[in-house]
């Protein structure tokens, strides 16, 4: 998803613009939501490449918009940076970490800080994106190749082995443990 945007959500005007000042350095397209809904809206429109998420938003919050996207498979793998006014929370730890949130960060933030996390994360991102397209493509191509047989995948470290394949295949025992 090339030149996918980095969406930027909070009921607060003034935050909206300090996230958006941190974060224009890096050069990606910017969007705004100031609420969970608007945001849902805009990652099912797609083009969405990061969502940087206040928690606490009237009306549907932050990990009510973060567990919707999880189910959904056009935005579950949508990194997400929780951003939160309080210190830091076990319990919203634990609920954010369980639902994949990349990070949880306690405003006010550090501009340099959230830039640099905010890069990586949207760089790691898109090259995971960019490296299953390439997959795609390659598939594709083998698909393409008439009378080509595609080899087998090979099988899960941890399937069961057919009595027909030699001991030590695949199970990890040696030659001398048949016996």
């Amino acid at each position: 998803m090339p030149n996918a945007r980095i969406l930027i959500v909070d009921d607060h005007e003034d935050t909206l613009y300090a996230l958006e000042s941190a974060l224009a350095p890096l050069g990606h397209l910017l969007g705004r939501a100031t609420s969970g809904d608007e945001a849902l809206k805009q990652l099912l429109r797609g083009n969405v490449g990061l969502l940087l998420l206040d928690v606490h938003l009237p009306g549907t919050g932050g990990l009510d918009v973060v567990r919707y996207m999880r189910r959904l498979e056009q935005t579950q793998l949508i990194p997400v940076v929780l951003l939160t006014g309080f210190v830091r929370d076990p319990q919203l730890g634990a609920a954010a970490y369980a639902l994949g949130v990349a990070d949880l960060v306690t405003t006010p933030v550090d501009p340099w800080a959230l830039r640099t996390k905010i890069r990586h994360l949207y760089d790691a991102h898109q090259r995971h994106l960019a490296l299953e397209r390439e997959i795609r493509a390659l598939r594709a191509r083998l698909d393409e190749r008439p009378g080509t047989p595609v080899p087998p995948a090979l099988p899960h470290p941890h399937a069961h082995t057919s009595p027909s394949q030699p001991t030590g295949a695949h199970t990890g025992k040696l030659e001398r443990d048949r016996t």
